[in-house]
């Protein structure tokens, strides 16, 4: 299976969201065996829902709480998502994680939630450019992976994203990327030994058309989660053909 999501971040209004659905339906095809996503703004999951659900294309909230409802001003919750339209969630992208604080033991109680309310989690994994430097990169994939050891096995998505690629243009190397997915699967094998999931690795940072064919040859790559070329409904749009 391939998977491309579509991560828009703090970005778009409801026109130019309708602009990028109207667009991007226009040059997609569905194909089987792809599953192709997008994540837009708490404030744009209605309208986005609305008009890709139909067409078979996933919704992603971008963050969710371990908690269905209560005193946490600012939070979105898992049940909520759901009425919102939503099929999935987005969990440990590094910006939350550099920016809010986000800790393994927090992402190990979201994933549970997401189940717990029948969406699909997409965990995001990946090293700081210190760390890779440090020679620490499996190491800090292991330990983000070791809260699978504490939710059990369930249906899921992965997503390596290197931090130091993720918005600068870089992208990890054809080796590091083969190195880390393989370590990865490696890890998966291991927490979810012996159950029926199938988890696709995909991978993040800076993917683009001009990347994504090569990132796809590569091992253990299963697709892309996709920020500032997911803001081009044209250049997303060929992204999923490639893919596909």
């Amino acid at each position: 299976m391939r998977c491309v999501v579509a991560n828009w971040k703090m970005n778009l209004a409801s026109e130019e969201a309708r602009s990028f659905c109207e667009d991007l339906l226009a040059h997609f095809t569905p194909s089987a065996g792809t599953e192709v996503g997008i994540a837009p703004p708490f404030t744009l999951l209605h309208l986005v829902s609305g008009l890709m659900r139909p067409k078979g294309i996933m919704v992603f909230g971008q963050n969710g709480h371990a908690e269905a409802k209560g005193a946490f001003t600012g939070e979105v919750s898992m049940p909520q998502l759901r009425d919102a339209g939503c099929s999935g969630v987005i969990l440990g992208h590094s910006e939350r994680r550099q920016f809010f604080g986000e800790t393994d033991a927090a992402l190990a109680k979201k994933i549970k939630a997401a189940w717990q309310w029948d969406l699909l989690p997409l965990l995001c994994i990946g090293e700081t450019l210190d760390q890779r430097d440090a020679g620490q990169t499996l190491q800090v994939l292991g330990q983000q992976l070791s809260i699978l050891a504490e939710t059990g096995p369930g249906p899921l998505w992965v997503a390596y994203e290197p931090v130091w690629a993720i918005g600068t243009g870089r992208r990890a190397e054809a080796e590091q990327v083969r190195e880390a997915h393989a370590f990865i699967r490696a890890e998966l094998n291991r927490h979810f030994a012996g159950s029926e999931y199938q988890v696709p690795i995909l991978y993040g940072g800076s993917v683009t058309p001009e990347s994504f064919p090569e990132l796809l040859g590569i091992p253990e790559v299963a697709g892309g989660l996709v920020g500032g070329a997911s803001l081009d409904p044209k250049k997303f749009a060929q992204l999923v053909k490639q893919a596909s």
